[in-house]
């Protein structure tokens, strides 16, 4: 009989791991290879992508998970192509064809309307191919079974949107787009809505996200990249739990006020200490020089919202060997 597979020893890791995620994987496929690669205990992504999706998908691990909602707010851009004259049941290249139409002639005065017909708020009607639940079942589990879900149309904001021709085999006509946009938009319904007001219907064909909330595709690394490196370089490639929060003002504590912070009590400032009410602000400490989590500022008060536990504090200035100062802003 065959020796079972050795058990991974898992280990604390807190950090942010910027993935270019692979085509063909689920997010949480993606999340797992990476966690395994990792030895991590806790991990957690910021928003699914689609499996047909490629692109940026920040991956939290350990401390880095209590401010993974950041990113799930957070603002996003992708680039996707457009296959005009078809409608498929996923309103992507996976789903099944289910209606032809011919495709006019896609002029440039076309697209400017288009563009001005798609940008700013838009109510939008989720796929029923999507993960989100009715009565505690997935939308695309019920789709599966041939049934369709009333679903209410989300308030969602077209920041920018640039439409150009594109060539695809897969069609005769295709649009490229890159869009900028609120969260919970979904962009293969936006490519389901312009190919009908073109007239035709469109299916994506390709999706690929470039940016998330300041992260963009240059920074990401592959899983294949990933997989080639020693385990030291694997723990080098992992952002600091604050840089999810790096956008926001920051506040440093002395020692006293530090521990109290991390147990959970709010500070009373002098009058501006802890700067103008914010909705979320980053919290350091002094003696060490550490990160101990967000806050939100109202009437000079600083009030705890995500906080490190004093193990994550001490385990992640182990880790480091840079001084964590060098990290925090």
């Amino acid at each position: 009989m065959s020796n079972p597979r050795p058990k991974v020893l898992r280990r604390p890791v807190h950090g942010v791991l910027l993935l270019d995620k692979p085509l063909g994987l689920s997010s949480n496929q993606a999340l797992q290879k990476a966690k395994w690669l990792l030895r991590a205990e806790k991990a957690g992504h910021t928003g699914t992508l689609d499996p047909l999706a490629t692109g940026v998908l920040p991956l939290c691990f350990g401390a880095a998970t209590k401010f993974s909602q950041v990113q799930l707010e957070a603002n996003k851009t992708y680039e996707a192509v457009l296959l005009l004259g078809q409608k498929t049941t996923t309103a992507d290249a996976e789903g099944e064809v289910i209606q032809t139409r011919p495709v006019p002639a896609i002029t440039p005065e076309m697209l400017q309307s288009l563009t001005a017909q798609f940008t700013g708020p838009l109510a939008q009607i989720p796929p029923m191919y999507s993960a989100l639940k009715k009565d505690g079942k997935a939308l695309y589990e019920y789709a599966r079974q041939g049934q369709e879900i009333e679903r209410e149309a989300r308030h969602i904001t077209i920041f920018s949107l640039e439409m150009s021709v594109a060539e695809d085999d897969r069609a005769d006509a295709a649009i490229r787009i890159i869009v900028s946009c609120s969260k919970g938009t979904y962009i293969r319904t936006l490519g389901e809505d312009i190919g009908e007001a073109i007239g035709c219907g469109a299916h994506l064909g390709f999706l690929r996200r470039i940016e998330t909330g300041g992260f963009v595709a240059s920074q990401c690394i592959t899983l294949a990249a990933l997989e080639a490196m020693s385990e030291d370089q694997r723990m080098d490639c992992l952002l600091a739990p604050q840089s999810l929060v790096a956008a926001f003002p920051s506040v440093t504590l002395d020692a006293e006020n530090s521990g109290r912070f991390l147990s959970g009590l709010r500070r009373r400032g002098t009058p501006g200490q802890w700067g103008p009410d914010a909705a979320l602000v980053q919290v350091y400490g002094t003696e060490p020089n550490a990160f101990l989590g967000s806050a939100h500022v109202t009437a000079d008060e600083l009030i705890p919202q995500r906080l490190l536990s004093p193990l994550e504090v001490k385990n992640m200035l182990t880790a480091s060997s840079e001084p964590q100062a060098d990290l925090m802003h």
